[in-house]
């Protein structure tokens, strides 16, 4: 094969596992995320939810943007080293799907809960930033109306794994 096609296989098959936004940049492929079973717990009920796991930096910056939708109880947790400040937030440029998001403390505990409009503007500026008002180490996205539905909030819990998460 000469030099020229077996780089233009070697980029396409390349763009094709990270994936492009519509501006060409490569993206992190969601099939690529590790994904765990989990479930919220509260004093009502206990729900089951698969996530996406974003770790790095790129993996975060790019969260669930591009998304046309999300299955009813998937979802994206976000892990962080270091606790971020409560002027620490998200934003939804270039997501299209509405979501709630959980701020969560390092036992797993539900510091905050917001909900997000979708953001579709050209620039990133003109999309809102929905800090967490609180500390926090990991954040979980959702499907807006999520936490609400399920009657999950401040102070329940996120549980990783299998343990824990039989019903109550």
């Amino acid at each position: 094969m000469k030099p020229g096609i077996l780089l233009a296989v070697l980029l396409l098959m390349a763009g094709l596992s990270l994936g492009t936004s519509r501006w060409g940049q490569a993206t992190p492929a969601a099939s690529s995320l590790p994904v765990t079973r989990a479930c919220f717990t509260s004093q009502h009920n206990t729900v089951p939810v698969i996530l996406e796991i974003a770790l790095s930096p790129a993996q975060r910056q790019y969260g669930l943007m591009e998304r046309e939708s999300l299955d009813p109880n998937a979802g994206m947790l976000f892990v962080y080293q270091e606790f971020r400040s409560p002027k620490h937030g998200f934003w939804m440029y270039n997501t299209r799907i509405p979501l709630d998001i959980a701020y969560l403390d390092d036992r797993g505990r539900i510091t905050s809960i917001r909900t997000m409009a979708p953001c579709l503007s050209a620039q990133g500026s003109q999309c809102p930033t929905y800090p967490a008002g609180t500390r926090f180490i990991r954040a979980v996205e959702m499907n807006a109306g999520f936490f609400s539905a399920h009657r999950i909030s401040v102070g329940d819990h996120l549980v990783t794994g299998d343990a824990g998460c039989s019903a109550s």
